[in-house]
């Protein structure tokens, strides 16, 4: 009887002391309180305002909002803006990311850090070093301006360059991650036929890493779509030429907060309909 008393202490103290009360959930597993309670708190620090949102929308004004000029001007801007950066961070992006993947040569390191180093720079700090590269005055565009007359800051060409700036980190670390994935046998197993590099890479490769290309190009169109600081620090924000949705939002929360609402609504139906397509990539059901 002394044993078996000592062994159900000695488990006990194994499994961590006195039993801590847990919540039962689906499948018969507790969940300790001192986990539920923080996740529950998290789950309404991220879904709390955009119940807000929701609650305090213009829904009777909002036939009104959604149609005035202004508003789609904006739109159009934002998807045509938009599409055209995703179009060109796939022509530079992809070729990119299969240099970082399969291409051993000094400094790789570096060079990945300095490609996603746009994920975490302010995207303000972005639209400054855009002016001071691509600027009248700046390093690259004093040359663009003498030479070709081209100039980008505050056009709409600056604003596609702004957006891609900040979306096609997006776009080569998924392809990055896809091609590794990817056995290079295949690539190997072509070129040893007689293809090329380059046709073992658009007949075999591509194929295999299309998905991948996929939802780093959604992701990218989205980043492009809500890109905020880069746009208006370079691009500046005027109406018809370089305002896109997030800075005609901003506008309209200083002078009228309801369409304010109205357009983040907008915002947030795309950024919904982007998780839902990429759902089965990213998410599993339960």
């Amino acid at each position: 009887m002394t044993s078996t008393v000592k062994s159900d202490a000695a488990t006990g103290a194994l499994r961590g002391g006195p039993r801590r009360r847990r919540v039962r959930v689906g499948g018969g597993r507790g969940v300790p309180l001192p986990l539920l309670v923080p996740a529950l708190i998290g789950l309404a620090f991220l879904i709390v305002p955009l119940i807000a949102l929701l609650v305090r929308a213009p829904w009777r004004s909002m036939p009104e909002q959604m149609t005035s000029a202004e508003v789609w001007q904006a739109l159009q801007l934002s998807l045509v803006c938009a599409t055209t950066a995703t179009a060109v961070s796939l022509v530079i992006g992809v070729p990119l990311a299969w240099l970082l993947a399969r291409v051993e040569f000094p400094g790789r390191g570096l060079v990945r850090a300095l490609v996603t180093l746009p994920l975490v720079l302010p995207p303000v700090v972005g639209g400054v070093a855009l002016l001071t590269a691509l600027g009248r005055n700046g390093i690259v565009g004093k040359w663009l301006d003498s030479w070709f007359g081209i100039t980008l800051p505050f056009t709409t060409a600056g604003v596609v360059v702004a957006e891609a700036f900040v979306a096609m980190p997006f776009l080569v670390i998924s392809v990055e991650g896809t091609l590794r994935a990817a056995d290079p046998r295949y690539e190997e197993a072509a070129t040893t036929l007689g293809a090329s590099r380059f046709t073992a890479f658009r007949r075999v490769t591509l194929p295999l890493i299309a998905p991948g290309i996929a939802a780093g190009a959604v992701l990218a169109w989205a980043r492009a779509l809500g890109e905020f600081g880069a746009t208006i620090t370079f691009a500046g924000n005027f109406p018809g030429r370089t305002q896109t949705m997030p800075l005609a939002v901003y506008l309209a929360l200083q002078s009228d907060p309801e369409a304010a609402i109205a357009l983040s609504l907008v915002l947030l139906a795309v950024s919904i309909a982007v998780l839902a397509g990429l759902r089965d990539r990213w998410m599993t059901a339960g």
